[in-house]
């Protein structure tokens, strides 16, 4: 039972990281695809993220996936290294930041959802009171400002949101067998001959006109929203459960408003300081709950 607890502790901790790494994710794309096109930029980030994958594969020597963990590699990178950075870059074009945040708030669900049909998880009837409820108030708080909507950024967003819930839970699933960095690992190196020619073909014809911020925000989405964040989130995932640790995802919608605030000098004010108190409620909700 104590190891249990002890493992369980380890993935809110791991989960915990994950998230604080993934929250800079859309403040930054906003920032890169304002100067970059949104197709290099999503390609850029992968491929430099594929290239410190298969880097770390190589120094440490690790075996290949068998027949059986392709598939879910293949679902795993359609989901998180391709489609919802490349979705939430288009996105953005059409919509600032803090909108898109609207709908990183009902990524627990989302998470929740395909943990239970691919990972067999069941949690208790409460546990969705506390997961939509913590949704709406992140989504509520987010739409109270007062944001013009796009319907095309926000069709966009919604199938970013579906393919992330869908590559977080099969991560989630196949860190079991393969390992935490190795999953991550794999999907960005079976990505690469895919990303490497796109990334040649979207290359912009100068650089000169690329400002420093503009590439502060690719390395960060290549190095720590590509790949290091995910080594500590699906390891969270994974030992404490699919729909359980994907609930702290409720906080990255509050910590990207924050980095929002100082990156895109958007006002913090004091009613995102009682959603955070509610969203935490919520995240300690279902943490209880939740088996």
């Amino acid at each position: 039972m104590n190891k249990i607890k002890e493992n369980t502790t380890q993935g809110w901790i791991n989960g915990f990281i994950g998230v604080v790494l993934f929250s800079g994710s859309l403040p930054a794309t906003r920032v890169g695809v304002s100067e970059f096109n949104p197709v290099f930029f999503t390609v850029a980030r992968a491929a430099i993220a594929g290239v410190l994958a298969l880097s770390a594969i190589l120094i440490c020597k690790e075996k290949r996936p068998s027949k059986k963990q392709i598939l879910p590699l293949i679902i795993v990178s359609s989901g998180v290294v391709i489609g919802f950075p490349l979705l939430t870059a288009l996105a953005l074009q059409y919509i600032n930041s803090a909108h898109s945040i609207i709908f990183v708030g009902i990524l627990p669900v989302a998470t929740a959802v395909f943990g239970i049909i691919r990972g067999g998880e069941r949690p208790k009837a409460i546990f969705w009171v506390f997961s939509i409820l913590g949704s709406l108030l992140v989504a509520g708080y987010s739409a109270s400002q007062g944001i013009s909507a796009s319907s095309a950024g926000d069709l966009l967003m919604v199938a970013a949101i579906i393919l992330c819930g869908l590559g977080y839970a099969e991560g989630a699933k196949l860190t079991k067998t393969l390992g935490g960095w190795q999953v991550i690992s794999w999907a960005l190196v079976i990505s690469l001959p895919v990303i490497l020619p796109l990334t040649f073909i979207y290359m912009p014809d100068t650089f000169s006109n690329i400002s420093s911020g503009a590439w502060i925000s690719l390395g960060y989405v290549s190095l720590f929203s590509m790949f290091i964040a995910f080594i500590f989130w699906y390891k969270g995932l994974a030992q404490g459960g699919i729909a359980v640790i994907g609930q702290l995802q409720l906080l990255q919608p509050l910590f990207g408003l924050a980095l929002a605030a100082m990156l895109l000098h958007e006002k913090v004010s004091i009613g995102m300081l009682i959603v955070i108190l509610g969203v935490i409620l919520c995240v300690a909700g279902t943490k209880k709950f939740a088996k």
